[in-house]
């Protein structure tokens, strides 16, 4: 039996991958400022300025909520392939 993938495990799979993400490029920028990562990313992150403890939390937040975004391809993902095999016909092998 197959198993499906959830959204909810995935969205906190990739929202926690992301928020680590921007903590470990925080780091990097506040250790190696003349290799600074921040004007690649600071324009995916409405509000976010370099650097407060607010814009920190602000930042942390919005890259665990693009986690949840990004897994809406899940369920899309899900609804395109319930579509597409009552569409296109699939010979047995």
């Amino acid at each position: 039996m197959k198993r499906r993938l959830e959204y909810l495990p995935v969205a906190l799979a990739i929202g926690g991958f992301l928020a680590i993400s921007f903590v470990a490029c925080v780091a990097w920028d506040a250790l190696f400022p003349r290799w600074a990562m921040r004007g690649a990313w600071a324009p995916f992150l409405p509000g976010f300025e370099w650097l407060s403890v607010g814009s920190f939390f602000l930042g942390l937040a919005e890259t665990f909520a693009y986690g949840f975004w990004f897994a809406l391809v899940i369920p899309a993902a899900r609804w395109l392939n319930g579509r597409l095999v009552d569409v296109i016909p699939v010979s047995p092998a």
